[in-house]
């Protein structure tokens, strides 16, 4: 790992790849919810491999690096550490998705089919970005499917889609927050709001939040 100073009150921890990223970032959450580091570290913001971690002000980012290091080895103090914990989110979702019959050609199974994988793997939210409310969520790897999951993005990303629609690309799944363009296969739509700037909480996909879909009624 590299912790590489970002302005004058955060740490850019930079992680080899993102199962490092994942273990670390889980790590300082709980460690931050048991009171470890909760009175220096004020905000941590994951991405693929990387996590910033913002400080409070006046105190110094160094002096942190070793609580930080130690979270992202082998360490003892690492081990100690329980996971914090969220509310599971429950996704209603109707799929009836532009790109719902012509993915599953492409994966070479049914809709039904693609529709029982989605909706009975367990996800969790891996980190935000794209736009305030996007969650990448990545499935257990307990819920392995019976087809290739590297899902292609569309050729031509489309210029405009309906908030709450309900995508795949790569090995993720997400809910557009809101009216944008967009390049993820649509399989389905939810009404739920997943960003709305007048909640206490904006955000309901918090990185580390599990999200289960089912199909709603």
């Amino acid at each position: 790992m590299r912790l590489l100073p970002c302005g004058s009150y955060a740490i850019l921890v930079d992680l080899p790849d993102e199962a490092a990223r994942r273990r670390f970032d889980r790590a300082l959450r709980a460690a931050r919810s048991t009171g470890f580091l909760a009175d220096d570290v004020v905000e941590q913001v994951p991405a693929a491999r990387t996590v910033l971690v913002r400080v409070r002000p006046g105190v110094e980012p160094a002096s942190v690096a070793r609580e930080l290091r130690a979270l992202a080895s082998d360490d003892p103090v690492a081990e100690l550490v329980a996971d914090g914990e969220l509310s599971e989110l429950v996704v209603f979702t109707v799929y009836d998705g532009p790109d719902l019959d012509s993915l599953a050609q492409i994966l070479g199974t049914s809709t039904d089919e693609l529709v029982e994988w989605h909706t009975g793997s367990t996800w969790t939210v891996d980190f935000a970005g794209f736009a305030p409310g996007f969650g990448y969520l990545v499935r257990d790897e307990a819920s392995e499917p019976p087809f290739d999951v590297s899902i292609p993005r569309l050729a031509r990303p489309r210029t405009r889609l309906p908030a709450g629609s309900v995508g795949l690309a790569g090995s993720y799944s997400g809910i557009y927050p809101s009216a944008s363009a967009g390049g993820w296969q649509l399989i389905g739509r939810t009404e739920l709001r997943t960003w709305d700037a007048g909640r206490d909480e904006p955000a309901r996909l918090i990185p580390g939040r599990r999200v289960r879909f089912e199909v709603a009624q």
